[in-house]
Protein backbone atom coordinates (compact mmCIF):
# COMPACT_ATOMS: atom_id res chain seq x y z
CA UNK A 1 0.00 0.00 0.00
CA UNK A 2 1.21 3.61 -1.36
CA UNK A 3 -0.67 6.06 0.64
CA UNK A 4 2.32 8.62 1.91
CA UNK A 5 3.73 10.73 -0.35
CA UNK A 6 7.28 10.66 0.26
CA UNK A 7 9.82 13.93 -0.10
CA UNK A 8 12.30 11.83 -2.21
CA UNK A 9 10.15 11.04 -4.95
CA UNK A 10 11.42 13.50 -7.51
CA UNK A 11 14.60 13.02 -6.52
CA UNK A 12 14.43 9.32 -7.52
CA UNK A 13 12.33 9.88 -10.16
CA UNK A 14 15.31 12.39 -12.11
CA UNK A 15 18.16 9.94 -10.98
CA UNK A 16 16.99 7.22 -12.62
CA UNK A 17 16.45 8.93 -16.07
CA UNK A 18 19.68 10.03 -15.63
CA UNK A 19 21.77 7.55 -14.82
CA UNK A 20 22.22 3.73 -16.02
CA UNK A 21 21.49 1.95 -12.23
CA UNK A 22 20.11 3.17 -9.19
CA UNK A 23 20.51 2.20 -5.48
CA UNK A 24 18.21 2.75 -2.76
CA UNK A 25 19.61 2.46 0.01
CA UNK A 26 18.03 2.39 3.79
CA UNK A 27 16.86 0.02 6.68
CA UNK A 28 14.23 -2.52 6.17
CA UNK A 29 11.08 -1.75 6.22
CA UNK A 30 11.28 1.86 5.57
CA UNK A 31 10.02 1.41 1.83
CA UNK A 32 12.32 0.99 -0.13
CA UNK A 33 10.75 -1.69 -2.80
CA UNK A 34 7.41 0.51 -2.07
CA UNK A 35 8.67 3.17 -3.64
CA UNK A 36 9.72 1.77 -6.31
CA UNK A 37 7.26 -0.28 -7.64
CA UNK A 38 4.91 3.35 -7.01
CA UNK A 39 7.11 4.88 -9.55
CA UNK A 40 8.33 2.50 -12.29
CA UNK A 41 5.00 0.16 -12.39
CA UNK A 42 7.04 -1.29 -16.15
CA UNK A 43 9.98 -2.75 -14.55
CA UNK A 44 10.68 -6.21 -13.91
CA UNK A 45 10.94 -6.90 -10.04
CA UNK A 46 12.82 -9.66 -8.47
CA UNK A 47 13.88 -9.99 -4.56
CA UNK A 48 17.01 -11.84 -3.49
CA UNK A 49 15.21 -12.63 0.49
CA UNK A 50 13.97 -15.20 -1.89
CA UNK A 51 16.13 -17.90 -1.35
CA UNK A 52 15.56 -19.43 -4.44
CA UNK A 53 15.99 -16.64 -6.93
CA UNK A 54 19.42 -16.02 -4.56
CA UNK A 55 20.43 -19.25 -5.37
CA UNK A 56 19.82 -19.04 -9.22
CA UNK A 57 22.23 -15.53 -9.22
CA UNK A 58 24.85 -17.52 -7.77
CA UNK A 59 25.23 -20.11 -9.48
CA UNK A 60 24.66 -18.88 -13.09
CA UNK A 61 25.00 -14.94 -13.26
CA UNK A 62 24.10 -15.14 -16.85
CA UNK A 63 21.00 -17.05 -16.76
CA UNK A 64 19.44 -15.03 -13.96
CA UNK A 65 19.80 -11.81 -15.91
CA UNK A 66 18.60 -13.83 -19.66
CA UNK A 67 15.64 -14.84 -17.30
CA UNK A 68 15.41 -11.39 -16.14
CA UNK A 69 16.16 -8.81 -18.32
CA UNK A 70 16.49 -5.05 -17.97
CA UNK A 71 14.90 -3.10 -16.74
CA UNK A 72 15.27 -4.82 -13.56
CA UNK A 73 14.55 -4.24 -9.96
CA UNK A 74 16.61 -5.95 -7.48
CA UNK A 75 15.52 -5.55 -3.98
CA UNK A 76 18.04 -6.34 -1.48
CA UNK A 77 21.03 -6.68 -3.69
CA UNK A 78 23.70 -6.87 -1.76
CA UNK A 79 22.99 -10.44 -0.48
CA UNK A 80 24.56 -11.64 -4.31
CA UNK A 81 28.17 -9.64 -3.76
CA UNK A 82 29.33 -11.44 -7.05
CA UNK A 83 26.50 -9.90 -9.01
CA UNK A 84 28.15 -5.88 -8.84
CA UNK A 85 31.11 -7.05 -11.14
CA UNK A 86 28.71 -8.22 -13.70
CA UNK A 87 26.88 -5.40 -13.71
CA UNK A 88 29.56 -2.97 -14.22
CA UNK A 89 30.15 -5.30 -17.55
CA UNK A 90 26.86 -4.67 -18.70
CA UNK A 91 26.53 -0.58 -17.97
CA UNK A 92 30.16 -0.03 -19.28
CA UNK A 93 28.63 -1.64 -22.37
CA UNK A 94 25.33 0.70 -22.59
CA UNK A 95 24.55 4.32 -23.26
CA UNK A 96 21.43 3.75 -21.83
CA UNK A 97 19.63 5.14 -18.79
CA UNK A 98 16.99 3.21 -16.24
CA UNK A 99 18.63 -0.44 -16.37
CA UNK A 100 18.45 -1.31 -12.82
CA UNK A 101 16.71 -0.07 -10.21
CA UNK A 102 18.64 -1.47 -6.72
CA UNK A 103 17.94 -1.63 -3.22
CA UNK A 104 20.30 -2.57 -0.65
CA UNK A 105 19.19 -2.92 3.33
CA UNK A 106 23.53 -1.51 3.80
CA UNK A 107 24.67 1.66 2.84
CA UNK A 108 27.23 1.71 -0.72
CA UNK A 109 30.02 2.54 0.75
CA UNK A 110 29.92 -0.35 3.80
CA UNK A 111 29.09 -3.24 1.08
CA UNK A 112 31.16 -5.16 0.74
CA UNK A 113 33.34 -4.77 -3.30
CA UNK A 114 30.57 -2.61 -4.38
CA UNK A 115 32.35 0.68 -4.04
CA UNK A 116 35.16 -0.80 -6.00
CA UNK A 117 32.58 -2.26 -8.90
CA UNK A 118 30.28 0.44 -9.89
CA UNK A 119 31.48 3.53 -8.43
CA UNK A 120 31.05 6.47 -11.04
CA UNK A 121 28.34 3.76 -12.71
CA UNK A 122 25.67 4.09 -10.60
CA UNK A 123 23.59 6.89 -8.22
CA UNK A 124 23.22 6.26 -4.58
CA UNK A 125 19.53 7.80 -2.82
CA UNK A 126 19.28 7.01 0.51
CA UNK A 127 15.84 6.17 1.49
CA UNK A 128 15.39 6.95 5.83
CA UNK A 129 11.93 6.38 7.81
CA UNK A 130 8.72 8.85 7.71
CA UNK A 131 9.74 12.57 8.79
CA UNK A 132 7.11 14.80 10.29
CA UNK A 133 7.08 16.66 7.29
CA UNK A 134 5.92 13.22 5.42
CA UNK A 135 3.78 11.66 8.34
CA UNK A 136 1.49 15.62 8.09
CA UNK A 137 1.79 16.27 4.80
CA UNK A 138 3.91 19.21 5.05
CA UNK A 139 5.29 19.84 1.28
CA UNK A 140 8.56 22.02 2.54
CA UNK A 141 11.61 19.78 1.17
CA UNK A 142 14.57 22.07 2.26
CA UNK A 143 17.17 20.66 4.46
CA UNK A 144 17.28 22.17 7.37
CA UNK A 145 19.70 24.95 8.03
CA UNK A 146 19.20 28.07 10.31
CA UNK A 147 19.57 31.11 8.02
CA UNK A 148 17.28 33.76 8.03
CA UNK A 149 16.20 32.67 4.67
CA UNK A 150 15.47 28.80 6.01
CA UNK A 151 13.28 30.39 8.81
CA UNK A 152 11.46 32.85 6.90
CA UNK A 153 10.68 30.36 4.07
CA UNK A 154 9.91 27.52 6.66
CA UNK A 155 7.62 29.51 8.44
CA UNK A 156 5.26 29.60 5.07
CA UNK A 157 3.88 25.94 5.93
CA UNK A 158 4.37 25.56 9.62
CA UNK A 159 1.90 23.10 10.91
CA UNK A 160 1.31 22.54 14.25
CA UNK A 161 2.19 19.01 15.60
CA UNK A 162 3.93 19.10 18.86
CA UNK A 163 0.71 17.72 20.95
CA UNK A 164 1.16 14.49 18.84
CA UNK A 165 4.97 14.50 19.18
CA UNK A 166 5.51 11.89 22.05
CA UNK A 167 3.31 9.53 20.20
CA UNK A 168 5.15 10.01 16.86
CA UNK A 169 8.52 9.44 18.87
CA UNK A 170 6.69 6.31 20.33
CA UNK A 171 5.75 4.78 17.68
CA UNK A 172 8.43 5.31 14.87
CA UNK A 173 9.23 5.83 11.88
CA UNK A 174 8.43 2.73 9.48
CA UNK A 175 5.37 3.38 7.30
CA UNK A 176 3.34 0.70 7.50
CA UNK A 177 2.75 1.60 11.33
CA UNK A 178 1.25 4.43 9.39
CA UNK A 179 -0.42 2.83 6.64
CA UNK A 180 -2.67 0.73 8.76
CA UNK A 181 -2.80 2.27 12.02
CA UNK A 182 -4.23 -0.94 13.45
CA UNK A 183 -1.03 -2.54 12.77
CA UNK A 184 -0.20 -3.82 16.88
CA UNK A 185 2.84 -1.27 18.10
CA UNK A 186 4.34 -4.29 19.95
CA UNK A 187 3.71 -6.95 17.54
CA UNK A 188 5.16 -5.04 14.80
CA UNK A 189 8.72 -4.24 16.32
CA UNK A 190 8.49 -7.68 17.55
CA UNK A 191 8.65 -9.00 13.96
CA UNK A 192 10.96 -6.56 12.81
CA UNK A 193 13.70 -7.80 15.26
CA UNK A 194 13.23 -11.37 14.19
CA UNK A 195 13.24 -10.72 10.53
CA UNK A 196 16.55 -8.46 11.57
CA UNK A 197 17.83 -11.03 13.00
CA UNK A 198 17.70 -14.22 10.52
CA UNK A 199 17.89 -11.94 7.45
CA UNK A 200 20.96 -9.54 8.51
CA UNK A 201 22.54 -11.14 11.39
CA UNK A 202 22.64 -14.97 10.97
CA UNK A 203 24.73 -14.17 8.32
CA UNK A 204 27.30 -12.28 10.35
CA UNK A 205 27.52 -13.99 13.59
CA UNK A 206 27.27 -17.52 15.17
CA UNK A 207 24.23 -18.55 16.02
CA UNK A 208 24.93 -20.05 19.91
CA UNK A 209 25.68 -15.52 20.20
CA UNK A 210 21.88 -14.45 18.95
CA UNK A 211 20.67 -14.16 22.40
CA UNK A 212 23.82 -12.18 23.51
CA UNK A 213 23.40 -10.18 20.31
CA UNK A 214 19.75 -9.33 21.53
CA UNK A 215 21.20 -8.36 24.95
CA UNK A 216 23.98 -6.01 22.64
CA UNK A 217 20.93 -4.49 20.77
CA UNK A 218 19.43 -3.46 24.20
CA UNK A 219 21.94 -2.28 25.27
CA UNK A 220 23.10 -0.16 22.43
CA UNK A 221 19.37 1.40 22.46
CA UNK A 222 20.33 1.92 26.41
CA UNK A 223 22.43 4.45 25.29
CA UNK A 224 21.45 6.32 22.54
CA UNK A 225 22.75 10.28 22.32
CA UNK A 226 25.51 8.71 24.25
CA UNK A 227 29.08 9.06 23.37
CA UNK A 228 30.03 5.15 22.71
CA UNK A 229 32.15 3.60 25.40
CA UNK A 230 32.98 0.44 24.27
CA UNK A 231 34.49 -0.64 27.83
CA UNK A 232 31.21 -0.37 29.66
CA UNK A 233 29.18 -2.32 27.09
CA UNK A 234 31.69 -5.31 27.10
CA UNK A 235 31.72 -5.04 30.39
CA UNK A 236 27.82 -4.96 31.28
CA UNK A 237 27.55 -8.14 28.78
CA UNK A 238 30.96 -9.68 29.14
CA UNK A 239 31.79 -9.90 25.73
CA UNK A 240 35.15 -8.51 24.34
CA UNK A 241 35.66 -5.17 23.17
CA UNK A 242 36.71 -6.55 20.12
CA UNK A 243 33.09 -8.06 19.78
CA UNK A 244 31.32 -4.97 20.79
CA UNK A 245 33.18 -2.84 17.72
CA UNK A 246 32.26 -5.85 15.41
CA UNK A 247 28.96 -5.79 16.54
CA UNK A 248 28.23 -1.81 16.00
CA UNK A 249 29.72 -2.33 12.51
CA UNK A 250 27.12 -4.72 12.19
CA UNK A 251 24.09 -2.27 13.31
CA UNK A 252 25.83 0.90 11.46
CA UNK A 253 25.82 -0.97 8.36
CA UNK A 254 22.36 -2.18 8.11
CA UNK A 255 21.36 1.42 9.10
CA UNK A 256 19.76 0.74 12.42
CA UNK A 257 21.95 2.94 14.22
CA UNK A 258 23.89 6.40 12.91
CA UNK A 259 27.57 7.05 14.16
CA UNK A 260 27.86 11.12 14.80
CA UNK A 261 31.15 12.04 14.52
CA UNK A 262 32.80 14.65 16.93
CA UNK A 263 33.95 17.41 15.33
CA UNK A 264 38.11 17.87 16.19
CA UNK A 265 39.64 20.28 13.99
CA UNK A 266 43.25 21.25 14.74
CA UNK A 267 41.93 24.32 16.75
CA UNK A 268 39.94 22.29 19.29
CA UNK A 269 42.91 20.30 20.60
CA UNK A 270 41.33 18.90 23.73
CA UNK A 271 38.16 17.78 21.43
CA UNK A 272 37.35 13.94 22.51
CA UNK A 273 37.57 11.99 19.56
CA UNK A 274 34.85 8.87 20.15
CA UNK A 275 31.65 9.20 18.30
CA UNK A 276 27.85 9.08 19.44
CA UNK A 277 25.74 6.79 19.00
CA UNK A 278 21.92 7.26 17.82
CA UNK A 279 19.28 4.96 16.77
CA UNK A 280 17.53 5.62 13.51
CA UNK A 281 14.07 4.91 14.36
CA UNK A 282 12.90 5.69 18.01
CA UNK A 283 9.88 3.63 18.04
CA UNK A 284 12.82 0.41 17.75
CA UNK A 285 14.71 2.18 20.45
CA UNK A 286 11.53 2.34 22.65
CA UNK A 287 10.85 -1.02 22.16
CA UNK A 288 14.15 -2.61 22.77
CA UNK A 289 14.24 -0.74 26.14
CA UNK A 290 10.27 -1.45 26.80
CA UNK A 291 9.01 1.98 27.38
CA UNK A 292 5.44 0.39 26.26
CA UNK A 293 3.51 3.63 26.00
CA UNK A 294 3.86 7.49 24.96
CA UNK A 295 3.20 8.67 28.09
CA UNK A 296 5.67 6.77 30.44
CA UNK A 297 8.16 7.64 27.70
CA UNK A 298 7.13 11.53 27.87
CA UNK A 299 7.94 11.19 31.93
CA UNK A 300 10.58 8.50 32.29
CA UNK A 301 14.30 8.52 32.43
CA UNK A 302 14.94 8.18 28.81
CA UNK A 303 12.75 11.16 27.94
CA UNK A 304 15.31 13.29 27.16
CA UNK A 305 17.70 10.92 25.36
CA UNK A 306 14.96 9.89 23.31
CA UNK A 307 13.88 13.63 22.40
CA UNK A 308 17.49 14.24 21.29
CA UNK A 309 17.60 11.34 19.14
CA UNK A 310 14.18 11.91 17.35
CA UNK A 311 15.46 15.60 16.59
CA UNK A 312 19.09 14.54 15.21
CA UNK A 313 17.27 12.02 12.94
CA UNK A 314 14.62 14.61 11.80
CA UNK A 315 17.55 16.99 10.69
CA UNK A 316 19.39 13.57 9.22
CA UNK A 317 16.03 13.37 7.02
CA UNK A 318 16.24 16.54 5.80
CA UNK A 319 19.64 16.33 3.87
CA UNK A 320 18.28 12.65 2.75
CA UNK A 321 15.26 13.66 1.76
CA UNK A 322 16.50 16.45 -0.74
CA UNK A 323 18.82 13.86 -2.08
CA UNK A 324 21.90 15.23 0.18
CA UNK A 325 25.03 13.30 1.50
CA UNK A 326 25.53 14.55 5.27
CA UNK A 327 28.10 12.30 6.77
CA UNK A 328 30.28 15.54 6.50
CA UNK A 329 28.50 18.43 7.09
CA UNK A 330 27.00 16.89 10.44
CA UNK A 331 29.32 16.91 14.16
CA UNK A 332 29.33 17.35 17.80
CA UNK A 333 31.73 18.51 20.12
CA UNK A 334 32.68 17.75 23.42
CA UNK A 335 36.06 18.73 25.23
CA UNK A 336 37.99 20.86 27.30
CA UNK A 337 39.06 23.70 25.05
CA UNK A 338 36.65 26.50 26.37
CA UNK A 339 38.69 28.06 29.73
CA UNK A 340 36.81 29.90 32.56
CA UNK A 341 38.39 32.09 35.35
CA UNK A 342 37.97 31.88 39.41
CA UNK A 343 37.86 34.57 41.41
CA UNK A 344 41.10 34.58 42.14
CA UNK A 345 41.91 35.07 38.59
CA UNK A 346 42.95 31.69 38.16
CA UNK A 347 42.33 29.76 35.10
CA UNK A 348 40.37 26.40 35.12
CA UNK A 349 39.36 24.21 32.12
CA UNK A 350 35.42 23.60 31.34
CA UNK A 351 33.70 20.69 29.79
CA UNK A 352 31.42 21.51 26.95
CA UNK A 353 29.06 20.18 24.82
CA UNK A 354 27.13 21.12 21.47
CA UNK A 355 25.04 18.34 20.53
CA UNK A 356 25.08 19.14 16.97
CA UNK A 357 27.04 21.29 14.39
CA UNK A 358 25.78 21.54 10.41
CA UNK A 359 28.76 22.53 8.55
CA UNK A 360 28.37 24.34 5.31
CA UNK A 361 29.61 26.98 3.17
CA UNK A 362 32.35 27.64 5.58
CA UNK A 363 29.85 28.25 8.15
CA UNK A 364 29.47 26.19 11.77
CA UNK A 365 25.69 25.96 13.05
CA UNK A 366 25.91 25.17 16.48
CA UNK A 367 22.48 23.40 18.05
CA UNK A 368 21.40 22.55 21.18
CA UNK A 369 18.22 20.01 21.91
CA UNK A 370 16.69 20.90 25.47
CA UNK A 371 13.31 19.30 26.60
CA UNK A 372 12.63 22.32 28.28
CA UNK A 373 9.35 24.79 27.41
CA UNK A 374 11.77 27.79 29.01
CA UNK A 375 14.63 28.17 26.57
CA UNK A 376 17.34 30.10 27.90
CA UNK A 377 20.76 31.80 26.19
CA UNK A 378 22.65 29.89 29.01
CA UNK A 379 21.60 26.95 27.43
CA UNK A 380 23.92 27.46 24.38
CA UNK A 381 27.06 29.00 26.56
CA UNK A 382 29.37 26.37 24.92
CA UNK A 383 28.77 27.66 21.05
CA UNK A 384 31.42 30.51 21.05
CA UNK A 385 34.34 27.51 21.44
CA UNK A 386 33.93 27.63 17.70
CA UNK A 387 35.17 31.10 17.27
CA UNK A 388 38.35 30.08 17.72
CA UNK A 389 37.96 27.51 14.57
CA UNK A 390 40.04 29.33 11.57
CA UNK A 391 38.76 29.75 8.15
CA UNK A 392 35.04 29.12 9.79
CA UNK A 393 32.65 31.67 10.34
CA UNK A 394 29.78 31.11 13.35
CA UNK A 395 25.85 30.84 12.04
CA UNK A 396 22.95 31.17 14.09
CA UNK A 397 22.69 29.02 16.64
CA UNK A 398 19.61 26.86 17.87
CA UNK A 399 18.07 25.74 20.52
CA UNK A 400 15.36 23.11 19.82
CA UNK A 401 12.71 22.98 22.42
CA UNK A 402 9.37 22.55 23.69
CA UNK A 403 8.56 26.19 23.41
CA UNK A 404 5.65 26.82 21.21
CA UNK A 405 7.23 29.81 18.98
CA UNK A 406 10.27 31.04 17.56
CA UNK A 407 12.14 33.04 19.79
CA UNK A 408 15.38 35.40 19.17
CA UNK A 409 17.70 35.24 22.54
CA UNK A 410 20.43 37.25 20.78
CA UNK A 411 20.92 38.13 17.25
CA UNK A 412 22.84 35.01 16.87
CA UNK A 413 20.87 32.15 18.50
CA UNK A 414 17.18 31.33 18.19
CA UNK A 415 14.81 28.99 20.52
CA UNK A 416 12.77 27.17 17.40
CA UNK A 417 10.03 24.08 18.24
CA UNK A 418 10.24 21.17 16.24
CA UNK A 419 8.21 21.83 13.77
CA UNK A 420 10.91 24.16 12.21
CA UNK A 421 12.51 20.98 10.92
Amino acid sequence: MYSIKRHIENVVEHRAKNTKAILLTGSRQVGKSTLYKHLFKNVNQVTFDDDLLLAQAEEDLNLFLLNNPCPLMIDEVQECPAIFNKLKIILDSTDSYGNFYLTGSQKLQLMEGVSDSLAGRISVVELDGLSLREIYDVPFKKHFVPTAEYIKERESCIKNYRSDIWSVIHRGSYPELYSNKNREWVDFYQSYVKTYLERDVNKLIKAKNHMTFVRFLTAVAARTGQVVNYSNISSELSISEVTVKEWISILEKSGIIYILKPYTPSALSRAIKTPKIYFRDTGLCCYLTRWLTPDTLKNGAMAGAMFETFIVNEILKSYSNEGLEYDFNVFYYNGKDKKKKKENGEEIDVDGEIDLILQEDGILYPIEIKMSASPKASMASEFDVLDGVPDKKRGMGTIFCLYDRKLYLRDNLVALPIEYI
